[in-house]
């Protein structure tokens, strides 16, 4: 670690101009929560493996953000040359760069992976102490990573309608119509899951997460996918110039915005007509600009000219090139759409989630029965063969990674199933303190009768995607895990009780999940919700005009202390 810190300050002393600090963020170029192998910059500089963070490095010093969720890990996996920096405790990354940094400083940021929102933030806290943000023109992470993992060549999927429940046609359809309300004549749309969900494909390009690593343009008479051209195949290529999608490659997102920005954005000729045939798969052949719902008229279209970027993802770098008089500043449009499920992905919800159950029952069973046979547990669905304090086989042995690998093979045996939804927390006794958790089969805990044992998992299927937890005990808990435990059930039946007006935003229904644990002086330390994608991402971003209704139908376990507390089992 003290070398790549050495190696990233000789790069910082050597760029034009010299930077006195460099943020490196934990998004990727779409400012996505979860990503690929090779974008994980922030833990290859940090050793810190948490999903949420941002590394700050400085000539002299180096410091963490992280949330609540990741203090304990945090504290385990930086080593003695890292500042942990605690969220909502310590100064934000922007007040201490501010206050801490000398006048005229330049601090140094790949543009790709910081989004409008937040280089916009800082340059307005940068500014009473005439500091400047330099956008680099490489990543400087990736100049001193001398074995990033290579780039995945992996195939784009066509998601089929029986699973999307929309097709493609109507998607744009609303899409075009919202642009006409915004007064904007073409939409830069950056998010992974909303590319994968406007145009009904998937990927497996992040792990756990079925999306591609794409971009998109729609404007009022064309729309383009961006992505490696290798990883579309002669199908997917027929499918897109069906749906008047041109396909073009990843990296010419940049060129295209800037003539975007002076609306010279066109269809290829080739893709204006209509072709006999695709001759490979790596060749281009969109539908022509006259398919249903793909055009406007002429006054429509000169009353439209603003672009429209969602400011909380997308890049600053794609920013720089659009005259920021002519950008609407606004979240996704896609983000409500997505959000709100139509008739078939509620189906498949609720089909998956029945899956998923049972494969959770069929755990919990087989995990019974284990305690029993191995640690001479008293066993809750059967009757015990006997008792003993230790194991009945000093041969046999239970851990969180073996306990973990089971469950998954259970939903692997289910319809559908295409994967899990995030790294499976799997976790005996202290380890359960974690928030994320993720067990190691080198250093994992066997199982323990007198400890609680906290799971927390999830499965991609093609019609669904899910999120459970579970904690149980198989000897006798203790009467303040027992009390902690009924404090969040009380929180859950409150909040799934709570009727309350139309517009109520999910900050004023928190409140119910904590007050039985605010009468013990006891809080946790991150959300009681989260939306959750349709076979896409397990964490959907959440919309702010979507009602509460919809923002707690799925509801993220209490996580009480950091030990996740849920429905009895």
């Amino acid at each position: 670690m003290a070398d790549i810190l050495s190696a990233l300050r000789s790069l910082m002393a050597s760029h034009s101009p010299p930077l006195d600090a460099l943020v490196v963020p934990s998004e990727d170029y779409h400012q996505s929560e979860y990503v690929s192998a090779r974008d994980k910059r922030r833990e290859f500089v940090s050793g810190f493996t948490g999903s949420a963070g941002l590394a700050l490095i400085t000539m002299n010093e180096a410091l963490l953000w992280t949330d609540g969720r990741y203090f304990l890990q945090a504290i385990k996996e930086l080593s003695d040359q890292w500042k942990l920096m605690r969220i909502g405790e310590d100064p934000a990354v922007d007040a201490w760069m501010a206050d801490n940094l000398p006048k005229d400083a330049a601090v140094g940021v790949d543009p790709w992976c910081v989004s409008i929102d937040t280089a916009q933030r800082w340059e307005r806290a940068f500014s009473k102490k005439q500091q400047k943000l330099v956008q680099t023109c490489t990543n400087l992470v990736d100049e001193v990573w001398k074995n990033r993992p290579p780039m995945e060549i992996n195939p784009v999927i066509v998601h089929p309608l029986e699973f999307s429940g929309r097709s493609v046609s109507d998607k744009l359809k609303d899409l075009r119509e919202k642009l006409i309300q915004e007064k904007a004549h073409g939409i830069i749309i950056t998010g992974l899951d909303e590319v994968a969900w406007l145009y009904n494909v998937r990927g497996s390009d992040v792990s756990y997460c079925p999306v591609v690593h794409a971009f998109a343009i729609v404007t009022s008479n064309s729309a383009f996918f961006y992505v490696d051209k290798r990883k579309a195949s002669l199908e997917v290529n027929h499918y897109m110039e069906e749906n008047g999608i041109e396909v073009r490659e990843y990296n010419a997102v940049i060129s295209d915005v800037v003539l975007l920005a002076s609306n010279q954005l066109n269809l290829s000729s080739a893709a204006k007509g209509i072709q006999a045939e695709v001759p490979t798969d790596m060749e281009l052949n969109p539908s022509d600009t006259h398919a249903p719902g793909n055009g406007l008229n002429e006054a429509e279209e000169n009353n439209c000219d603003l672009i429209w970027a969602d400011p909380g993802s997308c890049c600053y770098a794609l920013y720089s090139k659009l005259n920021s008089e002519k950008v609407l500043l606004q979240q996704s449009p896609l983000a409500l759409a997505k959000a709100i499920k139509n008739p078939v992905e509620l189906d498949g919800l609720k089909n998956a989630h029945i899956r998923d159950g049972a494969a959770v029952v069929q755990y919990l069973a087989w995990l019974d029965k284990q305690m029993q046979d191995i640690y001479g547990a008293p066993g809750y669905f059967s009757e015990a063969k006997g008792m003993c304090k230790k194991k009945c086989s000093e041969t046999m042995k239970l851990t969180e990674v073996s306990a973990s690998d089971k469950l998954e093979g259970f939903r692997a045996s289910k319809e559908h199933f295409r994967g899990l939804s995030f790294p499976t927390i799997s976790s005996v006794g202290p380890n359960a303190a974690i928030i994320h958790y993720s067990p190691h089969a080198e250093t994992c805990a066997e199982f323990d009768v007198d400890s609680i044992y906290l799971f927390d998992s999830g499965a991609q299927y093609l019609d669904g995607t899910t999120d459970i937890t579970r904690t149980v005990h198989f000897g006798k808990p203790s009467a303040h895990e027992i009390a902690s435990y009924t404090s969040v059930l009380k929180g859950h039946i409150a909040l799934g009780n709570a009727h309350f007006p139309n517009g109520t935003n999910g900050h004023s229904l928190d409140i119910l999940a904590r007050i039985p644990l605010w009468k013990d002086g006891l809080d946790y330390r991150h959300g009681t919700g989260h939306g959750i994608g349709s076979y896409l991402n397990v964490h959907e971003v959440k919309c702010t005009k979507v009602a509460c209704s919809l923002f707690y139908n799925n509801f993220d376990v209490v996580k009480f202390m950091h030990i996740h507390f849920i429905s009895l089992y």
